[in-house]
């Protein structure tokens, strides 16, 4: 196990818009070269010596690695300490053949979690990163605060279901044009929907992230779908009992709002909201946003009178003390 420790961003600047404002700046970003069952993995930490809340774990999709959030922290990082980490299968870590399943990787970042000495976090997890954050906090209750989930479902949406055998097939062939054609259609809306901020440079940022993959890359996409179809992303376990928030973008049609209401109604008391002007890549259109919608509800203040948010839904109300 290697520590490394890399420069952080500087805090953000006060005034201007008025979301979340900087309390205390980051220190530097520590690196951790751990492993897991035999596979490599590392983790990235930006620290806070003066914390609002618990460590904020942020677990993205499957495309996204442990740097995919630098561009959140300016919002985020004042207000706790984040944690990042390229789980095995996945970013820089090893190769996780797909026999590996969701239980694995749950239990890769309660490992983590030890390693690196933190005891509970906030948990947010966006498309992929849903899938292992809810087994995480199904297999490992007592190490979440709260959670959050954005851009989430739990069950294979159908457009992923038919688009996932040539998109491998066409990985497989190296035809990485077709697999990243592919790909940008499948994670955004059609312009025709609605509007969605930045919705031409978002798409053209995705088809550059696709077109550049190397071949490892490749063959962690493959695997990775292999692995979400022959094992599923979700099993109907208890989930802690802490406050839950599901949002997505109002256009998602992969991970669609009806889909994502659903999933809370899985979850007793769980808060629902869309995003407007934003899809499926709701977190990367609307960064500030979502950062400002993600550190409120992990400080416990209201996100009832957020404009660029529909008002909160409680799809599943907690039961009352005397019915349980």
């Amino acid at each position: 196990m290697r520590t490394a420790v890399i420069a952080a961003q500087d805090p953000p600047r006060t005034g201007g818009s008025g979301l979340v404002p900087p309390v205390s700046p980051p220190g530097e970003a520590e690196e951790r070269e751990l492993q897991f069952q035999g596979f490599a993995y590392t983790c990235r930490i930006v620290r806070q010596s003066a914390p609002q809340t618990a460590p904020l774990l942020l677990l993205g999709g499957s495309s996204q690695n442990r740097y995919s959030w630098q561009s959140h922290e300016k919002w985020l990082a004042p207000l706790c300490t984040l944690i990042t980490v390229d789980l095995p299968g996945y970013g820089s870590s090893d190769f996780l053949p797909a026999r590996y399943d969701i239980d694995f990787l749950g239990d890769a970042v309660q490992h983590m979690l030890t390693e690196i000495g933190v005891s509970e976090v906030n948990l947010f997890g966006g498309c992929f990163g849903e899938v292992v954050g809810l087994r995480f906090a199904q297999r490992h209750p007592q190490s979440v605060r709260r959670i959050i989930f954005a851009a989430a479902a739990n069950r294979l949406p159908e457009l992923y279901r038919e688009a996932v055998p040539q998109l491998s097939q066409a990985l497989e062939q190296g035809d990485i044009e077709k697999a990243a054609d592919g790909l940008v259609r499948l994670f955004m809306s059609n312009p025709e929907a609605g509007k969605v901020r930045r919705h031409a440079a978002v798409a053209r940022l995705l088809q550059r992230q696709f077109t550049n993959q190397t071949p490892d890359d490749i063959d962690k996409a493959v695997e990775h779908n292999i692995r979400l179809m022959t094992h599923g992303p979700y099993r109907p376990l208890p989930v802690p009992r802490v406050p839950t928030l599901v949002f997505t973008g109002e256009y998602d049609t992969l991970c669609t709002p009806q889909m994502g209401r659903e999933l809370a109604a899985t979850m007793p008391g769980a808060l629902f909201t869309t995003v407007k002007e934003a899809d499926h890549l709701v977190t990367v259109e609307r960064r500030q946003e979502s950062a400002d919608l993600i550190a409120r509800f992990c400080t416990d203040r209201p996100i009832g009178d957020l404009p660029f948010c529909t008002p909160p839904e409680i799809p599943c109300p907690m039961p009352s003390p005397a019915s349980v």
